[in-house]
């Protein structure tokens, strides 16, 4: 029963996004100081409830086998650490010049690659799937160290950072969650095997939810005064963040049919249009420097990845493994 509910609430992530989103904005008009109080007294449990189960699904050791993968994990990185800040730099001068905060977040979204989902998509979609889990713990370690540095300087004057402060925020959001999921996982596959984990990862995927739905709705409510006092700025925070998805994945695409194998270039395109939404939420939310309205563009990023990755899943499932082309299985879905 417990386990069908988590899944269930897994599944309908962009749906509990989007209610989080909205029922937090509409709560923060009726709320006061007090009630901000306790809302930033939920944020640690809050923050703990999404990364926590998040880290017992990464099997960080997969690291290991860099040497096995060296080529998409080599172009997933150029990817994920070179053409995706140039990327989020130029859309944040286009469309967030007057709002820095919202910059912060985008470059947060460009910074952190590799959600939980990019090993299930690549699975579902026929791609090379360790190489899949050795990106994900590679460009994860590697945002650990390389993301302080390059938001200091992305971030400029507009926001106040202190590279050291910004580590010891990752050192509590990321490393200690994932130095005890790694425990817990050891723990778990040593008490139930390898099958009987695999059989319980859904949940934490479910619990992890409730931790976003908490944290987006904690955060909307807090700075529902300020997102509403420009709506227009705050309403087409949707452009650039369609425009960043479009281009990292269309990069991804043409990278791997130049450079890689099919198997390993569904592996690349889902290593880099996949982000790590919820560090990067954590991160805005625990930091005391950044202005909790870098959530909103994150939030919009849950809504929009999903169905990224699930189209070109199908692409995979329905058309190129079956040899046919859009327009026919168009033709062939009309007709039927």
């Amino acid at each position: 029963m417990i386990q069908n509910v988590l899944i269930g609430l897994k599944d309908r992530l962009i749906y509990i996004v989007i209610l989080a989103l909205a029922s937090g904005i509409i709560a923060g008009q009726f709320t006061g100081d007090q009630i901000n109080t306790y809302l930033e007294l939920a944020v640690v449990p809050a923050l703990f409830v999404m990364i926590y189960p998040m880290m017992i699904n990464l099997n960080i050791q997969k690291v290991l086998h860099v040497k096995r993968h060296l080529r998409p994990v080599t172009l997933t990185l150029l990817v994920n650490f070179v053409f995706a800040p140039v990327i989020a730099v130029s859309l944040a001068w286009l469309f967030f010049n007057g709002s820095p905060t919202y910059a912060v977040g985008l470059y947060l979204i460009a910074l952190i690659p590799t959600s939980g989902m990019t090993a299930a998509w690549t699975g579902l979609a026929g791609g090379d799937l360790e190489a899949a889990l050795v990106a994900m713990a590679v460009n994860l370690l590697a945002a650990v160290v390389i993301l302080p540095l390059y938001l200091s300087v992305l971030a400029g004057n507009s926001v106040t950072f202190a590279p050291m402060a910004l580590y010891e925020q990752l050192l509590i959001v990321v490393v200690l969650p994932m130095i005890a999921g790694m425990l817990t996982r050891r723990y778990l596959i040593r008490r139930y095997d390898a099958d009987g984990f695999n059989r319980l990862k859904p949940m934490f995927g479910g619990i992890s939810t409730i931790g976003v739905m908490l944290i987006v709705f904690i955060a909307m409510t807090m700075r529902s005064s300020d997102i509403l006092a420009d709506p227009v700025t705050s309403a087409i925070t949707v452009v650039p963040l369609v425009i960043f998805y479009a281009l990292v994945f269309l990069t991804g695409l043409g990278v791997g049919r130049l450079l890689l194998s099919t198997e390993q270039s569904v592996t690349l395109i889902y290593a880099t249009s996949m982000r790590n939404l919820s560090v990067a939420l954590a991160i805005v939310i625990a930091s005391d420097t950044i202005g909790a309205e870098a959530v909103l563009p994150i939030a919009i990023a849950y809504v929009l990845q999903p169905p990224l990755g699930a189209v070109y899943m199908h692409y995979r499932q329905d058309i190129a493994n079956n040899n046919q082309t859009v327009t026919a299985l168009l033709r062939e879905r009309i007709l039927t």
